[in-house]
């Protein structure tokens, strides 16, 4: 099976840590050299084409981290921590990654606990957003309980006292059992913090590269009473983990070359410096899993960031449209 990806370890770094990372070898930087046996595999392959010819058209407006050994870093950042190899388009391809087509193609949002209704806001503005981000249907199943989580998965963090919950227990006895069978992707939101295991102080989010399921809270992500302002940032926080987290549900591995939302975040100073924008490689596979237009895709997420304040964002969207469409 393969290994469930943590978003977020805070304060607390072992070097077992990285087992619960990613430990995956990869294929050469080439296209599969077997011709394709069927027309989806025809599209596919034009497909690709098409995405490689975008990768470099965006590639000018992104920030490159640095590259290899030479990835720029500040102290306790995540790479400094965790030896992570990357992902570009073509080995996310030859790769096999899982998909949100055909039969399993609906990313289901399932509410863990209680929310206040400014939260439950951000829940439904988050689900509007994963529809448009992964250009498919998005659904909110029925709230499950907390009660649902049982003692032993459950714990009060020894030196800070907030409770939290294991995400082991809601990967496999919570969600696994309840994927629905049209379901890409079953993603479990909580206002309650999360916790992956002993040496652990917390994550932002978890999931796993293989069994469509994960987790991620808005615990750590403000107050969005407090503002308009807080409201913003708590939305833009929390759409942040739900498309990283989904991201890797669909075998989509951290981001080691660019500054991208699929970068891993070591601490809330991290995640917050990462940008909602994928880039140029990890655009490419979104809309190759998802058979997208970037231009139409990148519309959308345009029109969310604007009619939601978040103007940094939807100015970033301009701009890579406004690159796809110079001949």
């Amino acid at each position: 099976m393969k290994p469930a990806i943590s978003h977020a370890l805070t304060n607390r770094l072992l070097a077992g840590a990285v087992a619960c990372t990613i430990v995956l070898g990869f294929v050469e930087e080439a296209m599969p050299a077997e011709p394709p046996r069927d027309n989806r595999q025809l599209d596919d392959a034009a497909l690709a084409r098409q995405l490689s010819a975008v990768i470099e058209k965006l590639r000018p407006l992104h920030t490159k981290l640095g590259g290899g050994r030479g990835v720029r870093t500040q102290p306790g950042d995540w790479l400094l921590h965790h030896e992570e190899p990357g992902q570009t388009f073509r080995q996310y391809i030859a790769a096999d990654p899982v998909l949100p087509r055909g039969k399993r193609n609906t990313i289901y949002v399932q509410p863990l606990g209680d929310f206040t209704d400014t939260q439950r806001k951000i829940v439904n503005l988050t689900t509007d957003f994963m529809g448009r981000y992964f250009c498919g249907p998005v659904k909110v199943c029925k709230d499950l309980p907390l009660s649902i989580i049982p003692q032993n998965a459950r714990r009060v963090h020894p030196d800070w006292g907030m409770n939290q919950i294991l995400t082991g227990c809601v990967l496999n006895d919570v969600l696994k059992p309840r994927l629905p069978k049209d379901g890409a992707a079953c993603l479990a939101l909580t206002a309650v913090d999360l916790w992956p295991g002993e040496g652990w102080n917390f994550v932002f989010g978890q999931a796993s590269l293989s069994e469509r399921v994960g987790v991620w809270s808005i615990y750590r992500n403000g107050d969005p009473d407090a503002s308009d302002d807080d409201f913003r940032l708590c939305l833009l926080r929390t759409i942040k983990t739900a498309t990283h987290e989904t991201g890797h549900m669909f075998s989509m591995l951290h981001c080691t070359a660019y500054e991208c939302n699929m970068c891993g975040s070591n601490n809330r100073e991290e995640s917050d410096r990462r940008p909602l924008a994928l880039c140029p490689e990890c655009m490419a596979k979104v809309c190759w899993a998802a058979q997208a237009d970037p231009v139409e895709r990148l519309g959308k997420l345009a029109e969310f960031c604007e009619a939601n304040g978040l103007k940094q964002e939807a100015e970033f969207c301009r701009k890579e449209i406004d690159a796809l469409k110079v001949e």
